[in-house]
């Protein structure tokens, strides 16, 4: 059976522009998905990443650009410029982490709500009743947001070290079993292709 691990960013907007679709694949080829949420910030630091405002004024104009392309392609809401954006995304990742362990809900849909509060709904997702909501909507108890924190803090931080490890250098990433990687939303639909020809 095909297995792919995602290394995720609930602060990320390419993780919010990935939508569902990864779900889709995994239904499509048969696969099972690991959710990895990770400190993204973090994770550049450590990898030869710059934060966005850190980054050449360049860069900035076109990730602007191509954000606001990418969220029209896929007709997607999006604000480029949320009201709160950055904040903290820990405690949205140990409840994703809780809700994981829980699993009596949709994982997919988690991620998707806790991304969309951020880069459509003008939602801090460092705010407790936002989170609530959210694992409400994708089918979990609200009270996971109180629960597990330690063990969250935890698989937090180790998931940002296998990322490293492992090569990730952003987010959305996804690195299927036989360790083929996929970097960004835009690519897939090549992680569909590849996993595809491996089933062919």
């Amino acid at each position: 059976m095909p297995h792919i691990d995602y290394y995720f960013a609930t602060l990320s907007p390419y993780t919010y522009l990935a939508g569902t679709r990864l779900e889709d694949i995994a239904a499509r080829h048969g696969a099972t998905i690991a959710y990895k949420p990770l400190d993204i910030m973090t994770l550049f630091s450590r990898t030869g990443g710059t934060p966005p405002k850190d980054r050449h004024p360049a860069r900035q104009e076109y990730r602007a650009q191509e954000l606001v392309r990418q969220a029209r392609k896929l007709g997607m809401p999006f604000n480029l410029t949320p009201a709160h954006w950055p904040t903290n995304p820990a405690p949205s990742s140990y409840a994703f982490v809780a809700a994981a362990k829980d699993g009596s809900g949709d994982l997919g849909a988690l991620v998707h709500a806790l991304t969309r509060s951020c880069w459509a709904d003008e939602k801090d997702i460092a705010d407790d009743e936002v989170i609530r909501t959210c694992l409400q909507e994708a089918g979990f108890d609200p009270a996971l947001a109180d629960s597990g924190l330690l063990v969250g803090a935890e698989t937090y931080a180790a998931n940002l070290e296998e990322a490293v490890e492992r090569g990730v250098f952003g987010a959305p990433f996804y690195i299927t079993g036989d360790d083929e990687r996929f970097w960004g939303q835009d690519r897939l639909e090549d992680l569909d292709m590849y996993l595809k020809a491996k089933s062919e």
